[in-house]
């Protein structure tokens, strides 16, 4: 079990979470401001919910699912370049239509393998006149659009990908759910098949494990896995904290539970070297499961294919893990005495990350959400 550097005596800072954001907050307080800082973890190993590992066989494991790494910060890419080199990867993903396999965002190339030809080339002038080459469209605006042609494309992208797709994931209907949600499902007006359009897209050579103990490396920094934050600030009285768990569990829920969904992982295994023609696959059909990555593809291991079958479910508190805020109308009303509460604690705790923020981040957003809390908060607290 990693453990990082032993200090002894008081600490200055307490951090709760070892994933993205509460290591680089820990590295940044030690490096940028000199203290001493214990962060902790409840579970055995660094990284959050980006951990890999190498299994006995030699294949390279996401626990918790596929983590590609892409970011259009300079800044975010310099910083944790310091932890590890990179190996260009661009993440390209397929959607299960029917029988056809076809590029996800769905683009002009999809459009030309779905529909005739005749229709698609009308829908695809349509797109180009109304939003531009080269742009990309939430799904959400395109059912909208005032354009028969486009509308119609609209619905039928609704019910043959979104619909069953968001169900699953969120067991909600899309109605029900913020904007920004149908916002992260886009429509490419291009032939550009990337998932992605940031401008640095890699994966860390030595994996994400090996970015995290590079990072904590520091030797004003303690590292403590398998331990529960509650048992850490009995031990730290004194010390300031930021907390990147669950806000509500932090408040024991005195305001009642906040929504999360959870995902269950499947593992099997290919001996061919790619057992998919692209690293992710979504099956809106399909029943339980919304998508099957072919880790291979993303590692860049060579021997045999690891996939990764997901299944989105409730969460349960002790029973899995809280992955995704549910951002509804209800779960942001019922977040707001949340953040009331952590502001009358802040100077002592700040509440940062996916779950302390109850915001989807990406990994890049995380970094930077944690290297500004540090510039403009905590190094004012210090």
């Amino acid at each position: 079990m990693y453990r990082g550097h032993a200090l002894s005596g008081a600490v200055r800072w307490l951090v709760a979470g070892a994933g993205f954001t509460g290591a680089v907050v820990a590295e940044r307080i030690a490096r940028t401001l000199d203290q001493r800082v214990l962060i902790v973890d409840r579970r055995d190993h660094l990284g959050g919910n980006a951990y890999d590992f190498t299994d006995a066989d030699g294949n390279v494991i996401h626990k918790y699912g596929p983590h590609i790494f892409h970011t259009g910060s300079d800044r975010i890419w310099e910083y944790l370049s310091q932890f590890t080199e990179w190996r260009p990867y661009v993440h390209r993903t397929m959607v299960a239509i029917g029988d056809q396999l076809v590029t996800l965002p769905f683009n002009l190339d999809s459009l030309q393998r779905v529909f005739p030809g005749p229709a698609a080339d009308k829908i695809s002038a349509a797109l180009v006149a109304d939003h531009g080459s080269g742009t990309r469209v939430t799904i959400g605006k395109l059912l909208e659009s005032p354009t028969p042609a486009i509308a119609e494309f609209a619905r039928f992208l609704h019910e043959n990908v979104y619909l069953n797709y968001v169900r699953k994931q969120w067991d909600l209907e899309p109605e029900e759910l913020s904007p920004s949600v149908l916002a992260r499902l886009p429509v490419s007006i291009s032939h550009d098949d990337r998932y992605f359009q940031s401008r640095h897209q890699a994966m860390p050579v030595d994996g994400y494990a090996a970015l995290f103990e590079r990072m904590l490396a520091h030797p004003k920094i303690e590292v403590a896995l398998g331990t529960e934050f509650a048992d850490a600030r009995a031990s730290h009285p004194s010390a300031r904290i930021v907390y990147t768990g669950p806000i509500d569990a932090y408040f024991d829920h005195r305001h009642g539970e906040l929504p999360y969904r959870s995902v269950r992982f499947d593992l099997s295994f290919a001996a061919a070297e790619r057992a998919q023609p692209v690293g992710t696959i979504s099956y809106p059909g399909a029943d339980g499961y919304t998508r099957i990555t072919d880790l291979s593809h993303i590692t860049g291991q060579t021997s045999r294919s690891v996939l990764v079958k997901e299944f989105p479910e409730a969460y349960a508190r002790g029973r899995n893990e809280p992955f995704y805020p549910v951002p509804t109308p209800q779960s942001a009303a019922m977040l707001k005495p949340y953040v009331e509460a952590a502001g009358k604690l802040r100077g002592k705790v700040w509440f940062a990350g996916r779950l302390g923020d109850y915001a989807y981040y990406n990994m890049d957003q995380a970094c930077g959400r944690a290297m500004a809390l540090v510039d403009k908060e905590l190094a004012g607290a210090a």
